[in-house]
């Protein structure tokens, strides 16, 4: 709670015309913001593409802001959208070039271990979340990685929460597919050595 008072404050400063206020919801924001971009375009080149038109958009746009509520999602709602172009972009260019994205089918699964979303934000598993369909890897990245409830990513997205479901549903199937053998392996073994083998 405080931590959202303090940015309705600086962005009220920053409307007011103080620049030191949006350099420092700037500095309160970026850092968590260009994780999330990272995660869904790939590269850092064009994550910091997308990271500067984002703030500018922000610049552009925050008297429309509702300060009623959060300013996180909103920012990540922007940037979103900005993912979005960059990856039309990034597809008419390799249409240019006579070359085609290759993006995997969405499935659905019947079930998912608890244990694989726990675990999400550990390091073995970017790689295979990096292999997910966009429209998959952006809900794991928004829910696991970054705690958005499933009616703030409906809302960010313009989707029914109904469809955020189904995609997180399909997502940790396919995770849950593509665990580390030593991972898949753990879950048969008694817990208190599976606790001495991670100090818990």
């Amino acid at each position: 709670m405080e931590r959202k008072e303090e940015q309705q404050d600086l962005i009220e400063r920053a409307l007011a015309g103080s620049s030191a206020a949006y350099a420092e919801l700037y500095n309160q924001t970026a850092g968590e913001l260009y994780k999330i971009i990272r995660l869904l375009v790939g590269n850092a080149e064009d994550a910091q593409d997308v990271m500067q038109e984002t703030y500018l958009q922000v610049h552009r746009n925050l008297r429309q802001f509702d300060r009623s509520r959060a300013f996180r999602p909103w920012l990540t709602g922007i940037a979103l959208r900005q993912v979005k172009a960059c990856r039309r972009k990034s597809w008419m260019q390799v249409r240019k070039i006579g070359r085609a994205a290759q993006y995997g089918r969405e499935t659905q699964e019947a079930d998912f271990s608890g244990q694989s979303a726990e675990r999400l934000d550990r390091g073995e598993w970017i790689e295979r979340i990096g292999r997910l369909p966009y429209k998959l890897r952006q809900i794991v990245v928004l829910r696991y990685l970054n705690d958005y409830a499933q009616e703030e990513i409906a809302e960010m997205l313009g989707i029914p929460t109904g469809t955020v479901k189904s995609r997180i549903h399909a997502a940790l199937g396919r995770l849950r597919k593509s665990e580390p053998m030593r991972l898949q392996q753990s879950k048969s073994e008694p817990a208190e050595e599976r606790s001495l083998k991670t100090g818990g």
